[in-house]
């Protein structure tokens, strides 16, 4: 459970220091978007405005946890690998959901900021 927690403290900070450095460079702000789904699958888009996206990538998320815990449940005792690889599984769909929404938003040129009139979210189509 240690390692697991310390291997994605360490996706978190590798993925938050690429995307702020790529971040430096460029104008925008899409590594929001990338950490928001790397964290939760499908708020990353939804913060792209996919709709329909998001809902994908959360279910496909909550199935993974809850259809592969089941699954890992009804394994025979001494097979602990099971939740092992459902771990596994969700790290791999965290990781492709912000990729997915960290292209999106960088096509997008998706920013977020602060004006007058509060947090504002834009994008330049």
């Amino acid at each position: 459970m240690k390692k697991t927690l310390v291997v994605c403290i360490v996706l978190v900070g590798l993925l938050a220091g690429i995307a702020m450095s790529v971040g430096a460079q460029q104008s925008h702000d899409a590594w929001i978007s990338g950490l928001a789904s790397f964290l939760i699958p499908g708020l990353g888009q939804l913060l792209n405005d996919e709709v329909d996206k998001a809902i994908i990538h959360f279910g496909v998320d909550v199935a993974i946890i809850v259809g592969g815990g089941y699954l890992a449940y009804l394994l025979p005792y001494g097979y602990w690998y099971g939740y092992s690889a459902v771990g596994l599984a969700h790290i791999a769909w965290s990781l492709y959901s912000g990729y997915d929404a960290y292209n999106v938003a960088k096509d997008t040129g998706f920013s977020l900021g602060m004006t007058e009139e509060g947090l504002t979210l834009s994008y330049s189509f």
